[in-house]
C-alpha cells in the first residue's frame, strides 16, 4: 500500500513549509530543478489564499494546493519525473478555475500544460453512473477502455489522474454517502484495474482496499476483525519465519538480501474467498513473506533453500520469472507447511523485479536519466500504455470482440461522449447530436429538436468531441424532419441514424410521402428556377414508373433531390434539342483549353493556347504553374522548375495559376438571388462560403431595403450543373438570417457593386 506520510510539515504561521516539504519529497525522487517545483508550488498556494471564500467552501476539508502537494507525494515515490510533479501540485488550481491552461503554458512550459490539459481531458470519466442501470455494465466499463485509449497519448497522464482519484478516495469519509459510493465505485471499476495493468501495485491495494470499505461496508468490516484479532501471533510467527530464513541464507553465503512480512490486504483475501467459495480460515497466503536478492539465479537458489526446510504445498507454486505475467511481474510464488505445520506464502524476487511490480511503468523513470527529448519519450510510453490498456479486458469482463475491434479502439475514428446521466456512447468522429440521439434511443432522435453540449446550446449539425456531455431537447410529439436526409446540410453523418430516418417516413402514410415529396420537388425546382420538366420520363430515369411513385419516394427520404437533379441533367443533355437544354441552364461560359500533346486538361488559362515546357517536361497530377509567353500562349512548368523559379522573381506579374483536370467540364454562368435579414458581415460571409465551395464569382450586386431591414444580393457564377448548385443553394440557405435563395432567368450581370448595409 502506498505510505500514508504525515501532513505536510507547517511553518509556525500554519501555512505549508514549502522547503521542509520540498526535503522530504526528494528522499524518494531526484528533482532536476528543486526551486522551479518551489515556484510552481508558492504559486499554487499564493492562488489559494486569494482564492474567494466560496471556492474554500466549494472544495471542502482540502485546499487544492494541499491537495496538488499530496498528489506530488504519490508520484514521488512511484519515481516519476519532475514535469509530472510541477503538473500535479497545479492540476488542482486549474481545475477549479483558480489559474488558466494558458498562464500555466506561459510559466511553465508547454509540456506541464499538456499533461494537466490531459487529466481534466480524463476528468469526463467522473460523471456519475450507476452499475445498475438497463445499460449493459460491461460495455459501458468497455466503453470507458476504449476512451481512455482514445484520449489518452502519455502515460503519465493516466498516472497523475490515478494519484489525484487516490486522494479523493481518502477524502471522502468525510463526503455524503451517495459521493463515498460514487467515488468508490468509479476507482473500484476504472481506475484500480488500470493501476494493476500498469503494473502499480503499490496504489493497486490501496485503491482497492479503500472502494471495497465503501462498496462492502459490512464485509470490510468482518475481515479487518478477523486480521486484527490474529494480528499479534501472525506477527511473531512471521518474525521467526524471518529469522529462520536469514540464518539458511547466511549458511548458504547469500549476504545481499532483504526478508521481510507482510499482510494481505483485505480485498484480496475477500475477493479469493468469493472465487473459491471459502471460509476465512481457508485462506492460506494470510502469512507471507517475501525475500529480494540481487541475481536470477539467487532466486531459485533460495526457492531450493526454502523447499529444503520445508514442505511445499501440492499445487501451490508459480514461476512467474520464466512465465511473467501480462502486465510483466516476476516473482516466483510457493507455499509451505511451516514452522507449527501453518501454511506460509514465500515470494522469491530480485530487486529490480520487486521495483518493477511496485512501481510498474513508473519504474522505468528511474533508469531513464533525464531525457529531454520529450517527443521520443511519448512515442516510447504511448506504445507501453497501448500494449498495458490491450490486456484491461482481465479486470473489466471478458470482451470477445476486443481482438477484432483493435483497430477501432485506437483508430482516430471514433469518439466517446456521455449522456446526461454519465454513460458513455462511442460514435464515428464526425457525428451530430441526431446522431448520438439515435444511438441513445430511436425515439429519442424522432423527436429531438435541440441539443446542448457541456450544459450550451448547440446547433444540430454541431460536431461532437470526446469527453463532452449531451444532453437531447426533445418535444412531446413529432417525427424526424426531412431536410435531416438532405447529406448538403451535415445534420446526419451516420447510416445508422440515416436508416432509422428514412424507416420513420416509410411508415407514414404514403399520401403524406407524396404530398411531402411534391412540395420538396417543387421548392426546389422553383429556387432552380426550372420548368416544363417531362415528369413521367424524369421518375423513370430515376427507376420509378410514376411521378406519384417518385415523390413518395422522395417523401420517404429512400430518394434525394440530388440524385433527382442529376438525371434531370443528363437526361436533358441527350436530347437534340439545344433550345431546350439552354433554357435548362445558360449556354456554356467557357470550356477549359487543352493542353498541347496531352488529353489532360489545364485549367484556369481562359481560351490561351498552352503548351508543356521543355525544361521540366511536367506529367500529368504534378504541382504546376502557368507563365504567359509573348505570342505562344501559356507554357505551363513544373512548380520546383527552376526556370520558373527564377521567373517568379523575374516578371511576377506573367505567372498564372493552372490544375490538371480529368476531364473537360463544363461550366455554366447562372444568376442567383439571395434575400436575407440584413446584418453586418453578410456579404462576407457568403462570399467566403462561395471561396470555400470553389465557386469562381462573375458578379456581385447587393441592395437593401434600409426601411424593411431586408438585403437582396444578386451573384452571377459559374456552376457545373443543377446538382452542383442544388447542393450550392442547401449551403448558402445555412447562413445566419438567410431566408431564400433562388435562381434568376435572363439576369444581365452587372459590374460589381454595393448598396445599402449588406
Amino acid at each position: 500500500m502506498v505510505k500514508v506520510r504525515e501532513d505536510q510539515p507547517l511553518t509556525s504561521s500554519g501555512k505549508v513549509d514549502i522547503q521542509q516539504w520540498l526535503a522530504r519529497l526528494q528522499e524518494d525522487v531526484r528533482l532536476r530543478d528543486p526551486d522551479r517545483l518551489a515556484q510552481a508550488c508558492e504559486w499554487a498556494q499564493k492562488l489559494e489564499d486569494e482564492a474567494p471564500d466560496t471556492h474554500r467552501v466549494r472544495s471542502g476539508p482540502r485546499s487544492s494546493f494541499r491537495m496538488g502537494l499530496e498528489m506530488a507525494d504519490i508520484l514521488g515515490e512511484l519515481k516519476l519525473d519532475q514535469t509530472s510533479l510541477e503538473a500535479a501540485v497545479l492540476y488542482r488550481s486549474v481545475r477549479e478555475t483558480l489559474i488558466t491552461p494558458q498562464a500555466v503554458e506561459k510559466r511553465f512550459g508547454s509540456e506541464v500544460a499538456s499533461l494537466i490539459g490531459g487529466v481534466l481531458q480524463m476528468a469526463a470519466i467522473s460523471q456519475p453512473y450507476t452499475p445498475n442501470n438497463t445499460m449493459n455494465q460491461h460495455n459501458q466499463q468497455e466503453n470507458l477502455r476504449k476512451m481512455l485509449v482514445n484520449m489518452v497519448d502519455d502515460v503519465r497522464v493516466a498516472l497523475i489522474k490515478i494519484a489525484e482519484r487516490t486522494c479523493a478516495l481518502r477524502q471522502v469519509k468525510d463526503a455524503p454517502l451517495e459521493k463515498s459510493l460514487q467515488v468508490a465505485r468509479e476507482v473500484s471499476d476504472i481506475y484500480a484495474p488500470l493501476a494493476h495493468r500498469l503494473g502499480i501495485g503499490q496504489i493497486k491495494w490501496e485503491l482497492e482496499d479503500l472502494s471495497f470499505r465503501y462498496l462492502h461496508e459490512n464485509d470490510y468490516k468482518a475481515i479487518a476483525k478477523l486480521l486484527a484479532e490474529k494480528r499479534l501471533d501472525r506477527d511473531r510467527y512471521i518474525t521467526e519465519v524471518m529469522d529462520t530464513l536469514k540464518q539458511l541464507m547466511e549458511a548458504q553465503h547469500i549476504h545481499h538480501y532483504d526478508v521481510s512480512g507482510r499482510a494481505k490486504h483485505i480485498y484480496s483475501i475477500w475477493r479469493k474467498m468469493q472465487r473459491k467459495k471459502i471460509d476465512f480460515s481457508q485462506v492460506h497466503d494470510i502469512r507471507a513473506v517475501r525475500i529480494l536478492v540481487p541475481e536470477v539465479t539467487d532466486c531459485y537458489t533460495v526457492l531450493g533453500i526454502v523447499h529444503s526446510r520445508w514442505h511445499h504445498v501440492p499445487n501451490e507454486f508459480d514461476d512467474y520469472i520464466a512465465n511473467p505475467k501480462k502486465n510483466g511481474y516476476q516473482s516466483l510464488h510457493t507455499a509451505v507447511f511451516g514452522p507449527e505445520s501453518k501454511v506460509l506464502e514465500i515470494q522469491i524476487r530480485t530487486f529490480a523485479m520487486h521495483d518493477e511490480a511496485e512501481l510498474g511503468v513508473c519504474a522505468h523513470w528511474r533508469y531513464k536519466g533525464h531525457d529531454t527529448n520529450a517527443k521520443s519519450r511519448s512515442y516510447e510510453e504511448k506504445i507501453a500504455w497501448l500494449r498495458q490498456v490491450l490486456e484491461w479486458q482481465d479486470e473489466v469482463g471478458d470482451f470477445s470482440d476486443l481482438r477484432e475491434g483493435l483497430n477501432s479502439d485506437v483508430a482516430p475514428d471514433r469518439i466517446y461522449v456521455f449522456t446526461p446521466d454519465g454513460h458513455v456512447i462511442d460514435l464515428p468522429r464526425i457525428a451530430t447530436p441526431i446522431d448520438f440521439a439515435y444511438r441513445v434511443h430511436t425515439e429519442i432522435g424522432h423527436r429531438c429538436r435541440g441539443a446542448k453540449v457541456n450544459g450550451r446550446i448547440v446547433p444540430l449539425t454541431y460536431t461532437l468531441k470526446t469527453g463532452q456531455q449531451v444532453e437531447i431537447l426533445t418535444a412531446s410529439k413529432g417525427g424526424p424532419s426531412r431536410d435531416w436526409l438532405n447529406p448538403n446540410l451535415g445534420y446526419v453523418r451516420t447510416s445508422r441514424a440515416r436508416a432509422k430516418i428514412q424507416a420513420w417516413f416509410k411508415y407514414q402514410a404514403r399520401d403524406q410521402n407524396v404530398e411531402e415529396g411534391r412540395v420538396l420537388f417543387e421548392r426546389e425546382m422553383r429556387r432552380l428556377d426550372v420548368e416544363g420538366l417531362d415528369l413521367k420520363q424524369l421518375a423513370q430515369a430515376v427507376n420509378y414508373v410514376a411521378p406519384e411513385d417518385m415523390y413518395a419516394a422522395l417523401g420517404a427520404g429512400d430518394l434525394r433531390i440530388g440524385q433527382v437533379l442529376n438525371q434531370a441533367q443528363q437526361l436533358f443533355g441527350e436530347h437534340d434539342d439545344q433550345e431546350q437544354l439552354d433554357r435548362l441552364l445558360a449556354k456554356p461560359r467557357r470550356q477549359p483549353s487543352k493542353a498541347n500533346k496531352s488529353d489532360i486538361t489545364v485549367l484556369g488559362v481562359g481560351n490561351l493556347k498552352t503548351s508543356m515546357a521543355n525544361c521540366c517536361n511536367p506529367v500529368p497530377n504534378e504541382p504546376i504553374v502557368g507563365f504567359i509567353t509573348q505570342g505562344r500562349g501559356v507554357t505551363v512548368h513544373r512548380q520546383d522548375c527552376p526556370n520558373i523559379l527564377q521567373l517568379r522573381v523575374d516578371e511576377p506579374q506573367r505567372i498564372i495559376e493552372v490544375e490538371w483536370g480529368e476531364q473537360a467540364q463544363t461550366r455554366y454562368p447562372v444568376t442567383i438571388e439571395i434575400q436575407a435579414w440584413d446584418r453586418s458581415g453578410l456579404l462576407r460571409d457568403v462570399t467566403g462560403l462561395l471561396g470555400n465551395e470553389k465557386v469562381n464569382v462573375l458578379a456581385v450586386n447587393t441592395l437593401t431595403d434600409t426601411d424593411e431591414g431586408i438585403a437582396r444580393l444578386r451573384i452571377t457564377l459559374e456552376v457545373e450543373g443543377l446538382e452542383a448548385l442544388g447542393r450550392l443553394f442547401s449551403r448558402i440557405q445555412q447562413l445566419p438570417n438567410v431566408t431564400e435563395v433562388r435562381r434568376l432567368r435572363d439576369a444581365n450581370p452587372g459590374k460589381s457593386s454595393r448598396q445599402g448595409g449588406a
